[in-house]
């Protein structure tokens, strides 16, 4: 539990984690650099709707 200070800490963290990573992370196939480059844009363009971000 490195660092989390209950087992509910972790869980919370985990699971969060989790979806974010499925967001930016795309599946092991063959793609090419650009179509991994144009699903990471997507995903922070997605991310920061989400967050209420700009730049």
């Amino acid at each position: 539990m490195q660092g989390f200070r209950s087992p509910g800490g972790l869980q919370r963290f985990v699971s969060i984690f989790s979806a974010i990573r499925n967001l930016f992370v795309s599946p092991r196939t063959s793609r090419s650099s650009f179509q991994i480059h144009l699903l990471r844009l997507n995903a922070m363009a997605a991310w920061k709707a989400v967050t209420g971000t700009r730049d």
